[in-house]
Protein backbone atom coordinates (compact mmCIF):
# COMPACT_ATOMS: atom_id res chain seq x y z
CA UNK A 1 0.00 0.00 0.00
CA UNK A 2 1.61 3.35 -1.09
CA UNK A 3 2.84 5.18 2.09
CA UNK A 4 0.41 8.04 1.84
CA UNK A 5 -2.90 5.98 1.70
CA UNK A 6 -1.65 4.13 4.48
CA UNK A 7 -1.65 7.29 6.59
CA UNK A 8 -4.75 8.42 5.27
CA UNK A 9 -6.02 4.66 6.60
CA UNK A 10 -4.13 5.65 9.75
CA UNK A 11 -5.89 9.00 10.37
CA UNK A 12 -9.08 8.18 9.30
CA UNK A 13 -8.93 4.99 12.19
CA UNK A 14 -7.44 7.54 15.13
CA UNK A 15 -10.07 9.81 14.32
CA UNK A 16 -12.96 7.56 14.60
CA UNK A 17 -10.99 5.96 17.91
CA UNK A 18 -10.87 9.14 19.60
CA UNK A 19 -14.67 9.75 18.36
CA UNK A 20 -15.51 6.29 19.97
CA UNK A 21 -13.81 6.45 22.98
CA UNK A 22 -14.91 10.24 23.77
CA UNK A 23 -18.55 8.80 23.75
CA UNK A 24 -18.32 5.86 24.95
CA UNK A 25 -15.22 5.61 27.37
CA UNK A 26 -14.24 2.31 25.69
CA UNK A 27 -13.69 0.96 21.98
CA UNK A 28 -10.63 3.42 20.61
CA UNK A 29 -7.47 1.76 21.24
CA UNK A 30 -9.12 -1.37 20.50
CA UNK A 31 -10.17 -0.04 16.72
CA UNK A 32 -6.79 1.43 16.53
CA UNK A 33 -4.35 -1.18 17.31
CA UNK A 34 -5.08 -3.90 14.61
CA UNK A 35 -4.53 -1.12 12.03
CA UNK A 36 -1.27 0.09 13.76
CA UNK A 37 -0.23 -3.69 13.80
CA UNK A 38 -1.04 -4.29 10.36
CA UNK A 39 1.26 -1.34 9.37
CA UNK A 40 4.12 -1.86 11.79
CA UNK A 41 3.82 -4.85 13.42
CA UNK A 42 3.49 -5.57 16.94
CA UNK A 43 6.24 -4.66 18.87
CA UNK A 44 5.99 -1.09 17.78
CA UNK A 45 2.57 -1.15 17.67
CA UNK A 46 1.48 -1.17 21.31
CA UNK A 47 4.48 1.46 21.96
CA UNK A 48 3.21 3.96 19.23
CA UNK A 49 -0.74 3.36 20.02
CA UNK A 50 0.64 4.27 24.22
CA UNK A 51 1.77 7.55 22.78
CA UNK A 52 -0.75 8.49 20.89
CA UNK A 53 -3.38 7.34 23.48
CA UNK A 54 -1.84 9.35 26.16
CA UNK A 55 -2.64 12.24 23.96
CA UNK A 56 -6.18 11.18 23.28
CA UNK A 57 -7.02 10.42 27.01
CA UNK A 58 -5.08 13.66 28.01
CA UNK A 59 -7.84 16.04 25.96
CA UNK A 60 -11.16 13.67 27.24
CA UNK A 61 -9.50 14.52 30.56
CA UNK A 62 -9.38 18.15 30.30
CA UNK A 63 -12.97 18.38 28.13
CA UNK A 64 -14.23 16.70 31.07
CA UNK A 65 -12.10 18.55 34.10
CA UNK A 66 -14.62 19.52 36.30
CA UNK A 67 -16.29 16.09 37.02
CA UNK A 68 -13.09 14.27 38.04
CA UNK A 69 -13.27 12.14 40.88
CA UNK A 70 -9.77 12.00 42.58
CA UNK A 71 -9.92 9.40 44.75
CA UNK A 72 -10.53 6.78 42.02
CA UNK A 73 -8.19 7.64 40.17
CA UNK A 74 -5.74 7.26 43.07
CA UNK A 75 -6.60 4.05 44.30
CA UNK A 76 -6.14 3.00 40.64
CA UNK A 77 -2.65 4.10 40.47
CA UNK A 78 -1.86 2.51 43.49
CA UNK A 79 -2.20 -0.97 41.94
CA UNK A 80 -1.84 0.39 38.41
CA UNK A 81 1.93 1.92 38.48
CA UNK A 82 3.71 -0.94 39.51
CA UNK A 83 1.61 -3.34 37.27
CA UNK A 84 2.12 -1.11 34.30
CA UNK A 85 5.81 -1.51 35.07
CA UNK A 86 6.32 -5.01 35.00
CA UNK A 87 3.82 -5.56 31.89
CA UNK A 88 6.16 -3.17 30.24
CA UNK A 89 9.16 -5.19 31.29
CA UNK A 90 7.55 -8.64 30.23
CA UNK A 91 6.61 -7.21 26.86
CA UNK A 92 10.25 -6.11 25.60
CA UNK A 93 10.95 -10.16 25.94
CA UNK A 94 7.87 -11.62 25.01
CA UNK A 95 8.00 -13.49 21.29
CA UNK A 96 5.94 -11.76 18.49
CA UNK A 97 4.18 -14.21 17.07
CA UNK A 98 2.95 -15.12 20.69
CA UNK A 99 1.79 -11.86 21.58
CA UNK A 100 0.33 -10.83 18.36
CA UNK A 101 -2.19 -14.35 18.61
CA UNK A 102 -2.41 -13.56 22.47
CA UNK A 103 -3.70 -9.80 20.84
CA UNK A 104 -6.19 -11.99 18.63
CA UNK A 105 -7.52 -14.19 21.15
CA UNK A 106 -7.70 -11.11 23.59
CA UNK A 107 -10.18 -9.18 21.09
CA UNK A 108 -12.22 -11.81 20.84
CA UNK A 109 -12.75 -12.42 24.63
CA UNK A 110 -13.48 -8.77 24.91
CA UNK A 111 -16.67 -9.04 22.77
CA UNK A 112 -17.81 -12.09 24.33
CA UNK A 113 -17.30 -10.72 28.08
CA UNK A 114 -19.39 -7.38 26.61
CA UNK A 115 -22.50 -10.06 25.90
CA UNK A 116 -21.49 -12.33 29.25
CA UNK A 117 -20.39 -10.70 32.05
CA UNK A 118 -21.73 -11.13 35.32
CA UNK A 119 -23.72 -7.99 36.47
CA UNK A 120 -21.83 -6.09 39.04
CA UNK A 121 -23.23 -4.38 42.12
CA UNK A 122 -23.83 -0.81 41.57
CA UNK A 123 -21.78 0.06 44.67
CA UNK A 124 -18.55 -1.40 46.06
CA UNK A 125 -15.62 0.55 47.84
CA UNK A 126 -13.06 2.88 46.03
CA UNK A 127 -10.44 0.98 47.40
CA UNK A 128 -11.27 -2.15 44.95
CA UNK A 129 -9.97 0.08 42.21
CA UNK A 130 -6.32 -0.46 43.41
CA UNK A 131 -6.74 -4.61 42.07
CA UNK A 132 -9.24 -2.96 39.40
CA UNK A 133 -5.54 -1.18 38.44
CA UNK A 134 -3.59 -3.75 38.56
CA UNK A 135 -4.98 -5.88 36.31
CA UNK A 136 -5.87 -3.34 33.67
CA UNK A 137 -2.28 -2.02 33.73
CA UNK A 138 -0.62 -5.01 33.44
CA UNK A 139 -2.60 -6.44 30.68
CA UNK A 140 -2.43 -3.20 28.90
CA UNK A 141 1.08 -3.01 29.28
CA UNK A 142 1.33 -6.74 27.16
CA UNK A 143 -1.62 -6.27 24.54
CA UNK A 144 -2.05 -2.41 24.54
CA UNK A 145 -6.03 -2.52 24.50
CA UNK A 146 -8.39 -2.74 27.79
CA UNK A 147 -10.76 -0.51 27.72
CA UNK A 148 -13.66 -2.63 27.20
CA UNK A 149 -12.70 -4.83 30.55
CA UNK A 150 -12.42 -1.62 32.61
CA UNK A 151 -14.97 0.53 31.31
CA UNK A 152 -18.13 -1.87 33.24
CA UNK A 153 -15.96 -1.13 36.61
CA UNK A 154 -16.37 2.62 36.25
CA UNK A 155 -19.98 2.28 35.48
CA UNK A 156 -20.71 -0.30 38.52
CA UNK A 157 -19.34 2.15 40.53
CA UNK A 158 -22.14 4.40 39.60
CA UNK A 159 -20.05 7.36 37.26
CA UNK A 160 -21.81 8.21 34.09
CA UNK A 161 -21.13 10.76 31.56
CA UNK A 162 -18.46 13.47 31.79
CA UNK A 163 -17.49 12.17 35.65
CA UNK A 164 -16.81 8.68 33.60
CA UNK A 165 -15.58 9.56 30.68
CA UNK A 166 -12.76 11.76 32.51
CA UNK A 167 -12.42 9.56 35.22
CA UNK A 168 -11.42 6.78 33.19
CA UNK A 169 -9.16 8.96 31.14
CA UNK A 170 -7.06 9.68 34.19
CA UNK A 171 -6.66 6.71 35.43
CA UNK A 172 -5.73 5.56 31.79
CA UNK A 173 -2.96 8.46 31.41
CA UNK A 174 -1.53 7.63 34.74
CA UNK A 175 -1.36 3.77 33.07
CA UNK A 176 -0.05 4.81 29.76
CA UNK A 177 2.67 6.96 31.86
CA UNK A 178 4.27 4.34 33.41
CA UNK A 179 4.16 1.97 30.41
CA UNK A 180 6.05 4.34 28.35
CA UNK A 181 8.74 4.45 31.32
CA UNK A 182 9.20 0.76 31.23
CA UNK A 183 9.05 0.45 27.26
CA UNK A 184 11.96 3.52 27.38
CA UNK A 185 14.54 1.23 29.56
CA UNK A 186 13.91 -1.90 28.11
CA UNK A 187 14.52 0.15 24.28
CA UNK A 188 11.18 -1.24 23.58
CA UNK A 189 10.52 2.59 22.93
CA UNK A 190 12.07 4.17 20.37
CA UNK A 191 12.00 7.66 18.84
CA UNK A 192 10.28 6.51 16.07
CA UNK A 193 7.70 5.39 17.80
CA UNK A 194 7.06 8.51 19.60
CA UNK A 195 7.35 10.19 16.30
CA UNK A 196 4.49 8.20 15.00
CA UNK A 197 2.45 8.40 18.56
CA UNK A 198 2.93 11.98 18.30
CA UNK A 199 1.75 12.55 14.51
CA UNK A 200 -1.59 10.83 15.24
CA UNK A 201 -1.88 12.77 18.50
CA UNK A 202 -3.77 16.19 16.78
CA UNK A 203 -6.44 13.73 14.94
CA UNK A 204 -6.88 12.20 18.65
CA UNK A 205 -7.52 15.58 20.23
CA UNK A 206 -10.02 16.62 17.56
CA UNK A 207 -11.96 13.48 17.95
CA UNK A 208 -11.93 13.74 21.86
CA UNK A 209 -13.53 17.05 20.97
CA UNK A 210 -16.33 16.05 18.69
CA UNK A 211 -16.83 13.11 20.38
CA UNK A 212 -17.57 15.65 23.46
CA UNK A 213 -20.28 17.68 21.55
CA UNK A 214 -21.88 14.18 20.41
CA UNK A 215 -21.84 12.57 23.59
CA UNK A 216 -25.66 13.02 24.14
CA UNK A 217 -27.05 12.39 20.82
CA UNK A 218 -25.54 9.59 19.34
CA UNK A 219 -27.17 6.39 20.01
CA UNK A 220 -23.94 4.82 21.59
CA UNK A 221 -24.86 1.11 20.51
CA UNK A 222 -24.31 2.35 16.68
CA UNK A 223 -20.54 3.11 17.56
CA UNK A 224 -20.71 -0.59 19.87
CA UNK A 225 -21.71 -2.53 16.73
CA UNK A 226 -18.73 -1.48 14.73
CA UNK A 227 -16.32 -1.98 17.56
CA UNK A 228 -17.38 -5.84 17.59
CA UNK A 229 -17.47 -6.01 14.09
CA UNK A 230 -14.05 -4.52 14.00
CA UNK A 231 -12.86 -6.79 17.11
CA UNK A 232 -13.83 -10.05 15.68
CA UNK A 233 -12.45 -9.37 12.07
CA UNK A 234 -9.14 -8.31 13.57
CA UNK A 235 -9.33 -10.64 16.08
CA UNK A 236 -9.37 -14.08 13.98
CA UNK A 237 -6.84 -12.56 11.47
CA UNK A 238 -4.34 -12.02 14.44
CA UNK A 239 -5.04 -15.21 16.21
CA UNK A 240 -4.64 -16.82 12.88
CA UNK A 241 -1.89 -15.40 11.18
CA UNK A 242 0.46 -14.15 14.63
CA UNK A 243 3.17 -11.83 13.57
CA UNK A 244 2.86 -13.35 9.82
CA UNK A 245 -0.72 -11.52 10.17
CA UNK A 246 -1.46 -9.33 6.46
CA UNK A 247 -0.09 -5.85 6.62
CA UNK A 248 -1.33 -2.38 5.55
Amino acid sequence: MPEVVRWLVLMATALFAAVLAAVTGFGGAAVLLPVLVSAFGMRDAVPILTVAQLIGNGSRVWFNRTELQGKVVAWFALGGVPAALIGGYLFAQAPLAGLTRLLGAFLLLIVVWRHLRPRMAKSFPTPVFAGIGAGASFLSALLGSIGPIMAPFFLAYGLVKGAYIGTEALATVVMHVFKLIAYGQTAVLTVRDVILGLALGPVMVAGSLVGKRILDRVPERVFVWIVEAVLVTAGTVFLIFGEAAPHL
